[in-house]
């Protein structure tokens, strides 16, 4: 008998939707990108309606033809923390660039998601299109795609090794022995790659999902070939 399937659905919060006029609507909220209000109730909708996550799209690069939603809205991983709070089942997945972030600084946070969520925090892991995202980050020139790629996978590499830097029972907190940790359940990483060199270990201890979902969507050659190595779910569409 074959396993049992189950389809897996979320939503997005894209505010007054992904086009120049929606906000216009009389029945829009005109700033809903920046309207926390009505992030919680489109977070409590989904939640009521058992639906498996709740996805932040993001971009670093805007100019005065950005769609509205572009122009003004909230930073992922600092609305879902907040959605972490007052929600309970609901999956949180957020968007971060490889290219323009460090393998550290990214595994806390979506480590602290996790914690902050008891176990819903997910990563939708991009390597940024826009060449002008190069200017907001004091970069001279945007990686070409190939490149980005080949950073991308190790940088996953790295945040996973910094993930599994604590076993799950490494912090046993004994008041009377005085011990916090148990050092044979800590895992130094010492990456030494291509582009990244991280000591490690992680400063927070292992996740309770024991590491956040991995989304990925690229759909050239190079992102499917890291979605197939890293991914957990794919953004894909069809016609």
């Amino acid at each position: 008998m074959s396993a049992t399937r189950q389809l897996r659905l979320g939503t997005i919060l894209h505010g007054a939707s992904g086009n120049m006029s929606a906000w216009r609507h009389p029945a829009a909220v005109a700033d809903a990108s920046i309207n926390f209000e009505f992030v919680k109730q489109t977070a409590f909708k989904a939640e009521e309606g058992k639906l498996d996550f709740i996805f932040v799209a993001d971009g670093l690069y805007i100019n005065e033809k950005s769609i509205p939603h572009f122009l003004n809205r909230f930073e992922p991983l600092t609305v879902l923390s907040a959605l972490a709070s007052v929600t309970k089942h609901l999956g949180l997945v957020g968007t971060l660039s490889t290219s323009y972030s460090d393998p550290f600084t990214t595994a806390r946070q979506f480590a602290s998601l996790d914690h902050l969520s008891n176990g819903r925090a997910g990563w939708n892991v991009v390597t940024s299109p826009l060449e002008g995202s190069a200017k907001n980050f004091s970069r001279t020139q945007h990686p070409e795609h190939a490149l980005r790629y080949r950073i991308a996978d190790e940088y996953l590499d790295v945040v996973k090794g910094l993930w599994d830097s604590w076993e799950e029972d490494a912090f046993v907190r004994n008041k009377e022995s005085g011990q916090f940790f148990a050092p044979e359940k800590l895992h130094a990483l010492n990456h030494q790659g291509d582009f990244f060199q991280v000591a490690g270990p992680l400063n927070i201890g292992r996740t309770p999902q024991g590491r956040p979902i991995l989304f990925q969507a690229g759909a050239s050659e190079d992102g499917k070939k890291l979605a197939a190595k890293h991914a957990d779910a794919i953004f894909t569409h069809h016609e």
